[in-house]
Parts: structure tokens; C-alpha cells; sequence
């Protein structure tokens, strides 16, 4: 099946393949059979147009699903008081990714690229949004992106600008990130965030006023030079065409930040880590064992992520086995047993400690203490979001079955090995012990 539809360029190719040789005649029939077959199981040659018309399309239901989910998946990371921005403020809107929809969206949305702007004008872009929303918003690019074949060209003349514009404003929204892109044209081999909108950062913190950092990126762009500049930085990825919307609400206050982080954001070049590396890939303690609450140089770990309010954790229980008192245990504490069978049962209660409402994303973790191949530090084993109004506690309870713990051993079989496993969520942890190596020739999780 040809993916480019509009170059025949490709048939004359195959064509040419099969006549030297390159390509076998039999493997072409055969993939000629095969697109034939499905075409007529889906009747296409009795009725070559379907109507694929579709009453929800476009309706209010998915408009407002779109807004919440943008909503919950926009990441505050960094707030040192700024936010959310006061009514009546005087905001500066700057950087190339202020007033497009085209990178709301990114590649493979309304074009292969991802030219949103010119489908559907009708959404607003960051800028428009703030404007909606506050009565004193001005907007100075500083950086554009340039139309063309190199989707990273930039133009930084109008830097100058931003930075005059600063000074009359009480607080700076920087919107920088990348420009949308898919498969080949947005290949890279640095990380970094561009020159041009580095230095609009680094210009405009010269003007002494607040900056709000919005990154918008379908990738961590590294920024560990630029971000000590930014009193607040927030991390919209890509949100679609109610994205902005959604972070005039949440930079406003109407609503409250309730995104993690589902990746690991870099610090370094060459320096990526996913959030289950190894054990062995940090320094060991002083002892000569692994640490496994060591935290890697990183901008921000994965599910990170703040609130305009506070959550604390307490009475993490762990049930599923035979509770017993281990002597091998620091002080004697109690550890449950259990065997692949079990199901461990976890819960832990969440409080709201803050003056306002919030959503707390709950997530639990394991840890293989001892393994016959080296452990991932942790894995995310659930998560569950939930509502607390000031001041409420609810209790979070995940079910995890004790066979999906097991890993897959040397001998390419999954495995679930005696010893010990610790299960954390929300700084509490609990020991519990494996009392017996189960090994399965098929996966049994």
C-alpha cells in the first residue's frame, strides 16, 4: 500500500523494482491480493463512496470534552507567585507561537504538516484568548516563524520590539516552543530551544517584569539556561484547537492546573532518561547499594506538575497477602507476603490542604529490590484522578495483580522473583515480600 497518495512517481519505481529484478513479481501479486481482498470484504467495488457522514462531528458534546481535556493535561511546572495573573494587569503576549493555530495542533491534524490556521480561523489562538479573557493585553511577536520548506526558520528582528513593549507592561507571557511538523521535516539532532527565541527570553528578562515561560511543543525542548528567567512556567504540549482557551482559564485562575508530566523533561543535550531507568544508570549510595530514591539531573521528572492548591498523603495501606512481622525489616515493621496469585490491594488517603478546589492526579509506583537482572528504579502501576474541595479527604484505592510485577527474565521468559518489592505513592511507601519465584513461558499479566 503506497502511502503517497499524490506522487505516482512511486508506481514507476515499483515498476521499474520488478523488472530488475529488485522486486520479486510474486511478492508484488501477492500485495496487490491482499489490498483487493480487503476491498472487497468492505464491499468497496458494489459501493466505491460511503457516506461517512457523522452526527457528533463537530458538536458541542466533543467541543466541551476538547476543552476539558486540554484543560487536565496543560502542566503547570514552575510558579513562584505569579500565577494566577492578577485582574487588571497590564500583559505583554510575545514569542512566535503566541498567535498560531498551527502549533496548537501540530503534524498530522488539519495537513500532513499541520497548517491549522488556515481551516479553522474561527478558534482562538494564545494571544486571542488572553484578549478575550483580560482587558489590558498587547502583543508584540519578538520571534515569527518563517513560511517555507525549513519549518525551524525563524525571523528574531522584532525582538527589539518585545522588549520595548515589556516595559509598560506588569507581566510578560512568553509563548515559545516549536513550529508544527511530522515525521522526516521535524528531524533534529539538538534538543535545545531555538537561538532566536533563547535570546527573546534572555532579552526581555532585561526589562525587570515577570515572565510566564508557555511552552508549546510536541517534544521537551531543552530551555535549563532560559528557565531561571521565568517566574512560572507552564507546558501546554499540544492541546488542540480549545488549547488556548484553556490556558486563559487556567492562567487566570477560573480554573486549577491539575496536568502531570507524561514524559521526563531533559536538562541536558544528549542526557534523556525515561522516568523507569535503571537503577544501575544512577550512582550508588556510600554503602555500595542502589539508590532507588535517587533523582536524575533532569529539568522535571516525569508526572510532575503543580496547583494553586496543596495535597498531603497519609495512611498508605497495602493488603493482599499474609501480613507478617519480618525480623530482616528495618525496626521490625510490618511487611505482607504474597505469591503471584494475590492481588494487592493499595489504598492512601488525600487531603486538600489548600484554600481552593483542585484535582489531584494519584499515581502509584513499584520498585523490584532484588531481581536477577538489574530493576527499573520504579513503574507507574496506577493512577486515578480525583476532586477535593479545601480541606476534604478522599481515599484512593488501586487493585494490582501480583503477576504484574514479573518482568522478563534472561531466558526470555516472564518472571516474578522472591524478595522484596516497595510500592510508594505520593512520598508514603510500604514493603511487602515475594515469597516464592514464578516463571511463565507466556506472558501471565
Amino acid at each position: 500500500m503506497i502511502m503517497d497518495p499524490y506522487d505516482p512517481e512511486c508506481v514507476t519505481a515499483i515498476v521499474e523494482c520488478v523488472k530488475e529484478g529488485a522486486i520479486s513479481q510474486s511478492r508484488l501479486d501477492d500485495a496487490v491480493r491482499r489490498v483487493l481482498r480487503l476491498k472487497v470484504r468492505l464491499g468497496l467495488f458494489d459501493k466505491p463512496v460511503w457516506d461517512y457522514s457523522y452526527p457528533k462531528f463537530g458538536s458541542e458534546q466533543f467541543a466541551k470534552e476538547s476543552y476539558a481535556a486540554a484543560l487536565e493535561s496543560e502542566v503547570l511546572l514552575k510558579n513562584n507567585g505569579v500565577l494566577p495573573l492578577k485582574e487588571g494587569a497590564r500583559i505583554l503576549v510575545t514569542g512566535p507561537n503566541a498567535n498560531t493555530l498551527r502549533a496548537l495542533n501540530g503534524g498530522w491534524s488539519y495537513t500532513w504538516q499541520g497548517n491549522a490556521d488556515a481551516y479553522v480561523p474561527q478558534y482562538n489562538t494564545i494571544v486571542e484568548a488572553l484578549q478575550h479573557r483580560f482587558k489590558h493585553v498587547s502583543y508584540e511577536p519578538g520571534v515569527k516563524y518563517l513560511e517555507g520548506a525549513d519549518w525551524q526558520a525563524e525571523d528574531a528582528s522584532g525582538i527589539g520590539k518585545a522588549v520595548a513593549a515589556a516595559r509598560s507592561a506588569d507581566v510578560v507571557v512568553v509563548c515559545v516552543g516549536e513550529n508544527s511538523y511530522c515525521e522526516t521535516p521535524g528531524n533534529m539532532d539538538d534538543l535545545n530551544l531555538s537561538k532566536a527565541q533563547k535570546q527573546l527570553v534572555a532579552a526581555l528578562s532585561g526589562a525587570g517584569k515577570p515572565i510566564v515561560l508557555v511552552l508549546n511543543e510536541g517534544r521537551p525542548r531543552l530551555i535549563g539556561d532560559i528557565e531561571p528567567l521565568s517566574a512560572a512556567v507552564v507546558d501546554v504540549m499540544l492541546p488542540s484547537n480549545f488549547g488556548a482557551d484553556a490556558l486563559a482559564a487556567l492562567l487566570s485562575g477560573d480554573e486549577n492546573f491539575s496536568g502531570r508530566l507524561p514524559f521526563t523533561y531533559s536538562k541536558h543535550i544528549n542526557a534523556l532518561h525515561t522516568y523507569d531507568y535503571k537503577v544501575s544508570e544512577h550512582r550508588e549510595t556510600m554503602d555500595g547499594s542502589y539508590n532507588y530514591d535517587a533523582v536524575m539531573d533532569v529539568q522535571w521528572p516525569f508526572g510532575h506538575g503543580l496547583s494553586y492548591t496543596t495535597f498531603a498523603y497519609s495512611n498508605l495501606v497495602v493488603a493482599g497477602g499474609s501480613p507478617v512481622i519480618s525480623s530482616e525489616a528495618e525496626g521490625g515493621v510490618e511487611k505482607s507476603q504474597f505469591t503471584a496469585a494475590d492481588v494487592l490491594r493499595v489504598s492512601v488517603d488525600v487531603t486538600n490542604t489548600g484554600a481552593r478546589a483542585g484535582k489531584e492526579a494519584v499515581l502509584l509506583y513499584s520498585s523490584d529490590l532484588v531481581a536477577s537482572l538489574i530493576p527499573d528504579v520504579k513503574r507507574l502501576r496506577g493512577f486515578e484522578k480525583i476532586d477535593l474541595e479545601p480541606g476534604q479527604t478522599k481515599t484512593v484505592t488501586f487493585e494490582v495483580p501480583a503477576s504484574a510485577l514479573a518482568f522478563v527474565g534472561a531466558d526470555g521468559r516472564w518472571r516474578l522473583e522472591k524478595g522484596d518489592f516497595r510500592l510508594s505513592c505520593g512520598g508514603l511507601s510500604a514493603m511487602l515480600n515475594c515469597t516464592e519465584t514464578y516463571i511463565w513461558d507466556t506472558p501471565n499479566i
